[in-house]
């Protein structure tokens, strides 16, 4: 038994789910407002059924459910979804102690846009048309991603970069996509001394990688490209091209057709990293990558938490071989490596 005067060493977990709440009352509140749990009921069913239902596209359904399996509202076995004695009892309008209405009188005003009407956005299987999210060009909310978020990458990185081996006999090049604080780049060009970092991203951005990049003592060894990774012309010969929490904001055939551009820039036998939040196949465990689809369901056209599955079959596509998916422990992260 722990001695209860010792004091707890200092976590800044709770600090980020509490922070980051907003999100689960968006997903019980867009439940709501689709009748989610009435249209259950009392009988197990699928996404599909559910999004039938609901007179929803299934992808938004599925990722909704999915996430209020996480938690606690519903169970999920065999891919039916069934609810909790709970739920049950207070969030089916067929029940006498339903108390759903309500969450309009205990949601605090103010939600991040993005959030304000998720039920909306899960009716229209994406964002308005019209809106890309976090996903338009230069949008500004990465210039701050870049500079807050760099310290807290350092784990990640660093265990990417012990993942990936270099051939320390000659000079080697790696493109860094969607670089922003530049801590993956970095981290495996300080590991390898005579590699060549080469940063993507919008111009904006580029400034925050350059300083880190020059602080880390690389500015011998690095340079840019700026723009579009989808359109811009990522060069060639590439021993690795990392791509660190990218993917998830688009869909399987905009990974795919991404991961094909890949694979032209990279010299035969080079490898591609990709660091995810990656669910397992049930996509509800672990709870850390698995609740990660919703912020993509809110904030992106068509992105999603992918599994292991889903990026083999990608890389696959693009013509890689050798998929394999390593932890990054202590951290809620996964790389997935293939070879060119």
């Amino acid at each position: 038994m722990s001695d209860p005067t010792t004091p707890t060493a200092p976590s800044p977990q709770l600090f980020f789910e509490t922070i980051n709440a907003f999100q689960k009352s968006a997903a019980l509140k867009a439940a709501i407002d689709l009748s989610l749990f009435t249209a259950i009921g009392s009988t197990p069913a699928t996404s599909a059924e559910i999004a039938t239902l609901c007179q929803c596209p299934e992808r938004g359904i599925r990722i909704l459910a999915d996430n209020l399996t996480i938690l606690g509202f519903l169970t999920k076995e065999d891919s039916r979804y069934a609810l909790t004695p709970s739920s049950a009892a207070f969030l089916d309008q067929k029940s006498p102690a339903y108390f759903g209405a309500a969450v309009k009188f205990l949601l605090a005003p103010g939600l991040t846009e993005a959030f304000s009407d998720l039920a909306s956005t899960i009716r229209r299987g994406r964002l308005h048309t019209t809106e890309q999210g976090t996903t338009a060009p230069d949008h500004p909310a990465w210039i701050e991603f870049a500079r807050a978020m760099g310290p807290m990458m350092i784990p990640t990185s660093q265990g990417t970069a012990d993942l990936l081996s270099l051939d320390p006999s000659r000079d080697t090049r790696i493109l860094d996509i969607s670089a922003s604080h530049g801590a993956y780049g970095i981290a495996v060009a300080q590991k390898n001394p005579r590699t060549h970092l080469v940063a993507l991203d919008w111009e904006a951005v580029l400034q925050v990688t350059t300083e880190n990049a020059t602080a880390a003592g690389l500015a011998d060894r690095f340079s840019t490209i700026t723009g579009d990774a989808f359109t811009v012309d990522l060069g060639s010969d590439y021993d690795a091209v990392l791509v660190p929490n990218f993917l998830h904001h688009f869909n399987i055939e905009e990974c795919t057709r991404f991961l094909q551009r890949v694979h032209a820039a990279l010299r035969p036998g080079g490898k591609v990293v990709i660091v995810e939040f990656v669910p397992n196949e049930d996509r509800v465990t672990p709870p850390p990558a698995a609740s990660f689809s919703l912020v993509m369901l809110g904030t992106t056209p068509e992105g999603d938490a992918y599994t292991f599955s889903e990026y083999q079959q990608m890389l696959t596509d693009a013509g890689f071989r050798e998929s394999s998916l390593h932890p990054l422990p202590p951290t809620v992260q996964s790389a997935v490596i293939a070879v060119a």
